[in-house]
């Protein structure tokens, strides 16, 4: 299989879709790799690099799109890179289609197989290739909420740890999975005085032995919320369901309630926000004012860590990509149930349900479509 991983062009997106690990594996199991030039340069992996995997540069992205039977990257294909899919071609790839129906819209317009990183599933129930991002963008959330509370980018002023004598800021982390967790670990570690919301019982047991009285778990819900918004200098929104839009947990109007100053970070921005007055931004430009709180709401997180996040990403999808090429993406999925989950659209078929509840859009089911091809 000729497999090709484009350079990304979404604004400020860093990572590249294939390590020159990925690579060589790749080539180790007879299949052709086809790297832009300069697609690893912001992870920190040069042309030669890849070179020396036995992988081969080209120069353009239209060469990679029109030669590659299978693409991989990591951010959702631009509405430029959608128009040079075509029929029967693997997209292998963060995704994120429940917010987005434009690009839901031209990938079932492509003909194209896209396997979405974010809803592969495994035994346990846990998102595999999505977890070591989440974990990135979990461990940034109190980082990147630390530097907008500052007074100079529009935040209260408030320091995080604090120091002798006055208190640490008070950091709400909504959701306690995998970013939650990543969260916590962080802002615990820098001082804060930590509250972790959850409806799972067994996982706010779980985080109360492992932090050991570091924060304090609270069951979620709209009044545990309310009252704890007040007296939170940062709010982390941290909730997911696997490939469907975010749930909407605060309010404009619960803004209000908020000490000016405050910051809100939307870790669920890829999905559509957790909170009412989310919208995308970039590292170029990340935070904005609303009713006088700030908001972080970066949609790609982990490219600011571009060498961490690409490795890490690498090694989560290497076997999966492995597979697709090996086996061709049918017989990956047919012996894979948890790759299955992956298919979000077939030759112009939507086939994930939570995305065709979000959208309005009809589903096929992917095991009928594994029949239908078969």
């Amino acid at each position: 299989m000729k497999i090709g991983c484009p350079t990304e062009i979404k604004p400020q997106e860093f990572r590249v879709g294939v390590t020159p690990n990925a690579a060589h594996e790749a080539v180790q199991h007879g299949h052709e790799m086809l790297i832009q030039a300069g697609a690893g340069t912001g992870a920190g992996f040069t042309d030669e690099d890849y070179i020396a995997a036995g992988a081969r540069i080209i120069e353009t992205a239209e060469e990679v799109y029109a030669s590659a039977d299978m693409i991989v990257k990591v951010k959702e294909p631009q509405a430029a890179e959608r128009k040079m899919l075509r029929e029967g071609q693997v997209l292998f790839a963060y995704l994120h289609l429940a917010p987005d129906p434009e690009q839901t819209k031209d990938l079932m317009a492509s003909g194209a197989t896209c396997i979405a990183y974010e809803t592969v599933t495994d035994s346990r129930g846990g998102l595999p290739l999505l977890a070591p991002m989440s974990e990135v963008a979990g461990r940034l959330a109190p980082q990147s909420g630390s530097w907008a509370l500052q007074k100079a980018n529009g935040g209260s002023g408030v320091l995080l740890g604090g120091v002798p004598g006055v208190r640490p800021a008070n950091v709400v982390i909504v959701g306690g999975g995998v970013v939650g967790t990543a969260a916590a670990r962080v802002a615990a570690g820098m001082g804060a005085n930590v509250t972790v919301l959850d409806r799972s019982i067994p996982r706010l047991s779980y985080l109360d032995d492992v932090f050991m009285g570091r924060l304090t778990t609270q069951y979620s819900d709209q009044h545990s919320l309310t009252t704890l918004l007040p007296r939170a200098d940062m709010v982390i929104g941290a909730v997911l369901i696997p490939g469907a839009a975010a749930p909407k947990l605060i309010s404009r109007e619960q803004l209000s309630l908020m000490q000016p100053g405050s910051v809100l970070v939307d870790v669920a921005i890829d999905q559509g926000g957790c909170f009412e007055t989310s919208k995308a931004t970039t590292h170029q430009d990340p935070i904005y004012d609303v009713d006088g709180i700030i908001h972080y709401c970066v949609a790609n997180m982990p490219g600011a860590v571009a060498r961490t996040s690409t490795i890490a990403l690498g090694n989560a999808t290497m076997p999966f990509m492995l597979a697709l090429a090996d086996k061709g993406w049918q017989q990956a999925c047919a012996d894979d149930p948890h790759l299955l989950d992956g298919l979000n659209v077939h030759a112009g078929k939507l086939t994930y349900y939570a995305v065709g509840r979000a959208l309005g859009i009809d589903v096929t089911a992917p095991q009928v479509i594994l029949k239908q091809t078969g």
